[in-house]
């Protein structure tokens, strides 16, 4: 596994793509408003540069880190060859369910598809798409 596609680049969305990406995983970040993907990126790169000045981070991790995040707004343009979709879109269950069903009919068979909701059932989220057994939440904190 090492395609990952976070959909959502809002405050978890980014903190998700950040942790992958600084574990060596190609990460699609996507967003359909690329202001909030321009966000997201500086984001990332603001809390590389305070992990940096810490000490925890060198140069060259942050120069990797921000390589390996690939900033798109389309989910067609990259749920085909992603290993791991996560979505951390908006807690709207239209919104998720709508989500899961295209990247559903997008993503590569052997690709895990996992939620970061809170509330919603994820047997819902599941019921949506044809491959139930392959849905999972992911709460990050």
């Amino acid at each position: 596994m090492k395609n990952i596609t976070v959909i959502g680049a809002g405050s978890m969305g980014n903190g998700i793509a950040h942790v992958f990406a600084m574990n060596g995983f190609q990460v699609n970040l996507v967003d359909m408003n690329p202001t909030s993907l321009e966000k997201a990126i500086a984001t990332i790169t603001k809390n590389l540069d305070r992990m940096l000045a810490k000490g925890s981070i060198d140069e060259a991790a942050k120069a990797s880190t921000l390589a390996n995040l690939n900033p798109v707004t389309s989910i067609e343009s990259c749920a085909g060859t992603s290993d791991l979709i996560v979505e951390a879109a908006t807690e709207n269950v239209e919104i998720k369910l709508n989500i899961f069903r295209q990247i559903d009919a997008l993503a590569p068979a052997h690709c895990i598809l996992a939620t970061n909701t809170s509330s919603i059932s994820i047997t819902k989220i599941a019921a949506v798409t044809n491959r139930p057994e392959q849905i999972i939440g992911m709460h990050f904190m």
